[in-house]
């Protein structure tokens, strides 16, 4: 049996708990949490009480790396995907969305649905899917690290919600990596039309692949990450293939991969990746949502640093991107954002409240987080807001900043300053009003269930405290 930690097995608890009411829930933990391994202890549970299980992912490489979790947990497993041979019999099955959804009038519904990347299932392949599971009586858990739409409509397929631990949470009790991060002046996005409301590629490639911008990401990276395990998030194949060329015509190993990539060669790309051989791999849209490079090199593969070239106004995206960096490891991560990215949505770790009703869209300039980063135009430090700059003692003038656009170093974002005010706003607010009205002061939309959850997790941890304290 897969022997959870406490944290995981107080997710599953609260899991357990949500679904004796409720048909389908949300269930959220940060990257890096450990959810697919969560996933598998619920499938052991699963067929202990002789019922069927369905994990249903949204790309090719997830299934793959779904079914190494699977069979590294000892759960035999079946599949419902392209190529793949199809065992109605299996209790078990990692199914692709997009052949399930073809095969729903021969498939089973099984006693549950656990549905990856949730933030999905509102597309209409997934809403079959998730309506035919629940025209068949299963109970459904939806997983994601955030519980986020572009759209900003909510999900209302869900009745309810747990969240798990908060990022600072992870990182503070080293179940995360903590990072350093460093970020230039915001991309000039002036004219760049919108595609489903992010960027639209073509336009951010204009911005993004320039010979200036290219060239400064090589730079920084040579200067802050030099043979770190690197990822580059890039806009365009042409993008990565030209930021690829400029890493090896600065002396570093680098590779350009993407999802048309034949397997064999991604493969071979992964295994030299993780064995140092490579020490930059540039992608498009292929390391993102719950791709787990160490599932598919078979061996530990931590990544040391990443480098966001890719501007995005959506949340999940950007925190899976700085997530594939926070897998746990002794020194801390470094992340050079190129693309303005945590000016937009908050440092990696800030507070975030998660509902599923629709939310507001952020006006113009609003951070995605609760503590967004100010950056002072005298030195270029980044920090948590103050009237002063930290570093410099520059004042700043009540009607807001400007920052100049021109070739500098990244600032390093002051992440422990942050963090710190964090904790002590939310540690001096002892009381479920006093942690409402912070909530309130923060501008979140449902303080009082903020509220409840911080105190809820205070009870917690106290309680495992006192237990340590008792058993030893």
């Amino acid at each position: 049996m897969i022997t959870l930690r406490p944290h995981q097995d107080q997710w599953i608890t609260d899991l357990r708990t949500a679904l004796r009411t409720n048909q389908a829930v949300m269930a959220q933990a940060p990257t890096g949490f450990g959810k697919t391994v969560c996933s598998a202890f619920m499938a052991q549970n699963t067929v202990a009480k002789g019922n069927g299980l369905i994990f249903i992912v949204h790309r090719q490489e997830l299934i793959d790396q779904t079914s190494n979790t699977f069979t590294l947990a000892g759960v035999k497993h079946g599949f419902v995907a392209a190529k793949r041979p199809f065992n109605p019999h299996c209790k078990i099955k990692v199914a692709s969305v997009g052949t399930l959804v073809n095969r729903l009038d021969k498939v089973k519904v099984p006693e549950l649905v656990v549905v990856d990347e949730a933030h999905h299932a509102t597309a209409v392949s997934w809403n079959k899917v998730v309506q035919w599971a629940k025209d068949g009586g299963a109970r459904i858990v939806g997983l994601t690290a955030s519980p986020w739409r572009l759209d900003a409509k909510g999900f209302r397929e869900f009745d309810a919600m747990i969240e798990g631990p908060s990022t600072s949470w992870l990182i503070e009790n080293k179940f995360l990596s903590d990072y350093r991060a460093f970020a230039p002046s915001t991309p000039d996005m002036t004219g760049v039309g919108k595609s489903m409301g992010d960027f639209e590629r073509r336009g951010m490639e204009k911005v993004m692949d320039t010979p200036k911008l290219v060239g400064d990401a090589v730079r920084h990276y040579l200067k802050y990450a030099r043979g770190m395990k690197t990822l580059v998030f890039c806009v365009s194949i042409k993008h990565s293939i030209h930021m690829a060329e400029q890493f090896r015509a600065a002396g570093v190993s680098a590779l350009h991969l993407d999802g048309t990539t034949p397997t064999d060669e991604r493969r071979r790309a992964v295994k030299a990746f993780a064995d140092g051989h490579i020490e930059v791999l540039c992608n498009v849209d292929l390391f993102g949502e719950g791709f787990d490079l160490s599932s598919l090199a078979g061996k530990d593969v931590p990544i040391e640093a990443v480098i966001m070239c890719r501007p995005t106004m959506s949340l999940s995206m950007y925190l899976q991107q700085c997530g594939r960096g926070l897998r746990y490891k002794k020194a801390p991560a470094i992340i050079l954002d190129h693309a303005g990215n945590m000016e937009k949505h908050g440092l990696p770790d800030g507070d975030r409240e998660w509902s599923l009703e629709p939310r507001k869209k952020k006006k113009k300039g609003e951070a995605g987080g609760s503590v967004p980063i100010k950056q002072c135009p005298q030195c270029f430090f980044c920090h948590a807001p103050a009237p002063v700059c930290p570093n410099c003692d520059h004042v700043y003038e009540a009607a807001g900043r400007e920052i100049d656009e021109e070739e500098g170093d990244l600032a390093e974002i002051s992440v422990v300053q942050a963090r710190a005010l964090r904790k002590s706003e939310e540690k001096n607010a002892r009381t479920i009003e006093a942690l409402t009205e912070l909530g309130r002061e923060r501008g979140y939309r449902h303080p009082q269930e903020w509220a409840a959850h911080k105190l809820s997790a205070r009870l917690v941890a106290s309680r495992r405290f006192r237990n340590q304290r008792r058993y030893g």
